[in-house]
């Protein structure tokens, strides 16, 4: 499968799903990174080894559903058909042990994935734990390493059930939620009025532990919405921080970080 192109989600609201474990860690804000979509962006013991990032997320999960054989897919960093993958298991606990979350990122903007019904959203958790968090299978994908969550980065198909799903999860564990880069609510050319009010609207209304603000990490790394760093930390971190639900930050992704130092350049004000 291609590595997809820059993540931009047509959902305005989309999920992480916690174990009760991180909710516990977190205090203050930390930094979310995507990685898996560029074998240029470093192994994910390396990406941790940064100290730069308190939760990885692991894209994608791109294909599962509507009675599909799920499939995973870490584009260059490894062949999940050859049982390649399970060697991920290695840097999964070396950042465990450092203290950073790492999650399973359901979905993406290349893929085929839908929920058929609430029972098919049932199924489809059942999967996710006993193949990534803490149930057993013989044939988990990335190994016996365990997992701390799922992210939801739902950009394609129907809306229909991915509320199910969540629910379903979070039978297991607790949740927060990520406020991303959509047109409505986005940053747009020294204007932070529609994020901040979005934001203040979205923390208000939505149920979540823990939210985090998503953000490009260069201005290649989505078609719209960056945000520089200086705009960042001294206009729009200094009004969401504000809230007590305030989780942290989340970039798309570890290869645009790198090209750019975005969380480097914030890490200390996040």
């Amino acid at each position: 499968m291609p590595t997809p192109p820059p993540s931009t989600p047509y959902l305005s609201l989309l999920l992480l799903v916690f174990s009760s474990s991180l909710i516990r860690a977190s205090h203050g804000g930390g930094i979310a990174i995507y990685w898996g979509q560029n074998g240029n962006e470093g192994t994910l013991a390396s990406t941790c080894a940064t100290g730069r990032y308190a939760y990885v997320n692991l894209a994608f999960l791109y294909k599962f559903g509507s009675g599909q054989t799920p499939q995973i897919n870490l584009a260059g960093h490894c062949d999940p058909a050859s049982g390649g993958c399970t060697s991920i298991s290695s840097g999964i606990r070396s950042c465990q042990n450092q203290g950073i979350k790492v999650m399973l990122s359901l979905g993406g903007g290349v893929g085929s994935y839908s929920l058929a019904s609430q029972a098919d959203a049932r199924n489809v958790a059942d999967y996710l734990w006993n193949n990534f968090l803490g149930g057993t299978s013989s044939a988990r994908p990335l190994g016996d390493a365990v997992l701390d969550g799922i992210d939801f980065d739902i950009e394609l198909g129907s809306t229909q059930y991915w509320d199910d799903l969540a629910r379903y999860l979070s039978d297991y564990s607790k949740q927060g939620k990520k406020f991303y880069n959509n047109p409505p609510c986005q940053y747009s050319s020294g204007d932070i009025s529609k994020l901040t009010s979005s934001w203040s609207k979205w923390v208000a209304s939505v149920n979540a532990v823990k939210m985090f603000l998503g953000l490009p990490a260069s201005s290649e790394a989505a078609g719209s919405g960056y945000v520089p760093p200086n705009v960042l930390t001294s206009q729009i971190l200094p009004v969401i921080k504000k809230s007590a639900k305030y989780g942290g930050v989340m970039l798309w992704s570890k290869y645009y970080d790198d090209k750019n130092g975005y969380s480097e350049s914030i890490k200390s004000s996040v």
